[in-house]
């Protein structure tokens, strides 16, 4: 009887094995969704809403500083890049938006600062120092522009955010275009593809989530 009993309960296991391996498909054809979905709209966010050469002001998008409070390596790049777009007279000023989100270090004052040390007049630098994220960085940035009267921005980031940037910025009420602030140095693949990688997550993180629940209701600041 105890052999009988034994045989029959096998097949409600491999039951239950067949649904939770039905689940784990499931899952998984969800998430591969999820990424095909964010690859196909990197691929077709816009780059801008304007055909100009000339803005109002240069945004520089906020990442974090090294553990000594110095310029990392993609923050030098961004700031670098819009001192050279700065001084080819692209815009009179420079906004530069980041918080303390990684470490203590304000990235906002890290960049004012190198922008500085760069050669850009402190008058022609503004600081958001309470963004926490993208959406944060380009709302605040927004804000700042409206209290000053300004329409128009160029936006500047590392390559890998850009098309991101683009999906946020799409949504705002501003004339914008991107622009990227190549690396510095050489950049490995395994970096490379980490970056793209954290932003493709980010993207469906976007897509999904952040779109919907987290509107800028930028006001004059």
């Amino acid at each position: 009887m105890g052999q009988r009993a034994g045989r029959k309960a096998a097949p409600k296991k491999r039951r239950r094995l067949g649904w939770l391996g039905r689940g784990i498909l499931a899952c998984g054809a969800v998430a591969a969704g999820l990424i095909v979905w964010a690859v196909v709209e990197r691929a077709l966010a816009p780059k801008g809403n304007i055909a100009q050469d000339h803005f109002d002001v240069l945004i520089v998008l906020g990442t974090p500083a090294d553990k000594d409070g110095n310029p990392s390596p993609r923050q030098l790049a961004r700031v670098t890049e819009a001192v050279y777009e700065y001084e080819r007279g692209v815009a009179p000023r420079i906004i530069v938006t980041g918080g303390a989100v990684s470490n203590q270090f304000v990235e906002a004052q890290v960049m004012a600062r190198t922008a500085e040390a760069q050669g850009i007049p402190a008058s022609a630098v503004l600081e958001d120092p309470a963004a926490r994220n993208t959406l944060e960085n380009t709302c605040n940035a927004l804000g700042i522009m409206r209290s000053h009267g300004w329409e128009s921005a160029e936006v500047i980031s590392s390559p890998s955010q850009l098309p991101r940037v683009g999906l946020i910025l799409s949504r705002l009420p501003m004339k914008w275009r991107v622009h990227p602030a190549p690396a510095l140095g050489s950049v490995g693949a395994g970096t490379a593809a980490e970056e793209t990688a954290i932003e493709l997550l980010k993207t469906v993180h976007y897509l999904v989530w952040s779109r919907q629940t987290e509107p800028c209701d930028a006001r004059g600041q």
